[in-house]
């Protein structure tokens, strides 16, 4: 069985962002270019919940399908700055955002979670009828990709896309939940469950969730949200959740070009985790950085005028597989 290749990036952090966690906090400081227009849809899902979709302006060039991170949406950095690039290029681009974090509260008692593939495909599924003939891409970061890229195994050749693009992949997602118990990065898993935890307090407000009020209050880790939640979308426990919908397992069904940028130290994930050339299939190529930190892969000799490999590798995978 041939297997893909793991690629040494070119990337490199610059003096003013010189570590892992500088890295991946300061993005979302910095003042990106005027935000793209976009206009909103409810898609419907044929479970009867819904789907909001941010959409750029139609051009008659190719349609990528954006998934953004944990808690993130249109307005997140990254997003914006893949959205602009498309329209750059004469292409369209939409966002999905998972179930509960556009501007309504997703129907039903659940919300998304790094295994959302299923929502994907009828994502794709629809854009595929709409827009027949039509090339089609796909780009996810963090969660999102990780979604994204169990689609890809899971769909093997079955899948409408000619290309996709991840960042920052959580591979597995029990190692992330390890891994973000320690050092710094308890502090990202502080803030992130602390959003997570809130959502899930608005739901019950609303809606009768098998979810114990006294230890949503007393969880402290993302272990302890998705072993309470894990039920209400499908699996057993958090160890179930974590097995089935973990992406390192998919890749090698992958039959798409498929290019992942992830770095080393990313505080997200342990580098153990990172897969090995022969989890690979033939069609993806993982591009590993030394630095870069967690979606943040900012460049450029100057502070004030921060440039973001993300946008620039994505620019050139675009022009590589939709000219």
């Amino acid at each position: 069985m041939a297997h893909g290749e793991i690629i040494a990036s070119p990337f490199m952090s610059p003096w003013w962002l010189p570590e892992q966690h500088s890295q991946t906090l300061l993005p979302g400081f910095f003042a990106r270019r005027k935000p793209i227009a976009t206009t909103t849809e409810k898609l419907e899902l044929p479970d009867g919940d819904f789907v909001e979709l941010a959409w750029t302006t139609r051009q008659q060039g190719p349609l990528i399908a954006l998934f953004h991170g944990l808690e993130g949406g249109v307005n997140s950095g990254y997003i914006q700055g893949i959205l602009t690039t498309v329209a750059q290029l004469g292409g369209q681009a939409v966002l999905m955002h998972f179930r509960g974090c556009g501007k309504e509260p997703n129907r039903l008692a659940r919300w998304y979670h790094s295994g959302d593939s299923p929502d994907i495909a009828f994502l794709v599924e629809v854009i595929t009828q709409r827009f027949p003939g039509r090339p089609l891409g796909a780009f996810g970061v963090s969660l999102g990709g990780n979604a994204l890229l169990k689609y890809l195994g899971e769909q093997g050749d079955r899948t409408p896309l000619q290309a996709a693009m991840a960042v920052s992949i959580p591979f597995e997602l029990g190692t992330t939940a390890k891994r973000l118990t320690y050092g710094f990065s308890r502090v990202y898993q502080w803030y992130l469950s602390r959003l997570v935890k809130k959502k899930i307090r608005q739901k019950q407000k609303t809606l009768q969730l098998d979810i114990d009020p006294a230890l949503l209050k007393t969880a402290k880790t993302f272990y302890d949200i998705d072993n309470m939640a894990a039920q209400l979308h499908g699996f057993a426990n958090a160890e179930a959740y974590y097995a089935l919908a973990s992406a390192k397992q998919f890749l090698r069904y992958i039959e798409r070009p498929t290019w992942i940028l992830h770095s080393k130290n990313d505080p997200f994930l342990s580098p153990e985790a990172i897969p090995k050339v022969t989890d690979l299939a033939e069609q993806v190529t993982l591009e590993l950085a030394d630095s870069g930190g967690h979606a943040g892969f900012i460049y450029g000799k100057n502070p004030f005028q921060p440039r973001y490999w993300i946008d620039e590798r994505f620019r050139r995978f675009y022009r590589q597989h939709f000219g």
